[in-house]
């Protein structure tokens, strides 16, 4: 690890590092959220950045989260902050992504049973032209196409219980190790200077009025 100052989480042994460089904590919060801090938004680059990071790490090793920030250390408790932000926005969307599975599947089985009626629907029809129209090589053709239209109507919930649930499922693993991975802060700066202060949100705005 770097010699710089730090807080935070400690880092293990062997662990692959995610890390950010910022100049203010604030730049990895969306500024326009008027949420609290601890429930406030990651910015959607931040955001999009930690996790193209972690889909190329090891899934078996350890992860951990660096923030190089280009200042002093201020507050002695804006590592936990930070922590507990990170943690709290990756669980928010660890639920999300749960509930976005859950959907998924049962549109799924709506569909699979709205499929399979029509599937019944197409093969009785075309049986049933097909006995009208015995002897006739029309009655084939019209039966072979009511039962392709039947099978067709299969696709989506093949697809949706074949193809579509295993990508969620691995993006909601993803968010939850991202929902616990140790985060660390390494200052740029050896000597404490007031700069902390104007780095909203760490400061809230009451306290940062008392402090000018």
């Amino acid at each position: 690890m770097p010699s710089e100052p730090s807080a935070g989480d400690p880092i293990p042994q062997q662990c692959r590092l995610i890390e950010v460089r910022v100049a203010e904590l604030r730049q990895l919060f969306n500024a326009i959220d008027p949420s609290p801090f601890r429930e406030r938004d990651l910015d959607p680059r931040a955001e999009e950045f930690i996790i193209d990071w972690a889909k190329d790490l090891p899934p078996t090793e350890p992860w951990a989260l660096v923030v190089h920030l280009e200042r002093a250390a201020g507050r002695t408790d804006e590592a936990t902050l930070l922590r507990e932000a990170i943690h709290a926005y990756f669980r928010a969307r660890v639920v999300t992504s749960r509930r976005r599975l859950r959907e998924l599947f049962r549109r799924g089985r709506i569909s699979l049973m709205i499929a399979l009626t029509f599937l019944a629907g197409s093969i009785l029809v075309g049986d049933a032209i097909a006995s009208y129209l015995a002897g006739n090589r029309l009655s084939d053709i019209i039966r072979e196409g009511f039962l392709i239209g039947g099978w067709v109507a299969m696709w989506r919930p093949l697809e949706v219980f074949l193809y579509d649930w295993w990508p969620i499922r691995a993006d909601g693993r993803l968010l939850q190790r991202l929902a616990t991975i140790p985060v660390r802060l390494e200052y740029a700066e050896t000597v404490s200077t007031d700069d902390w202060r104007s780095d909203w949100p760490a400061v809230p705005v009451g306290e940062r009025s008392r402090a000018k």
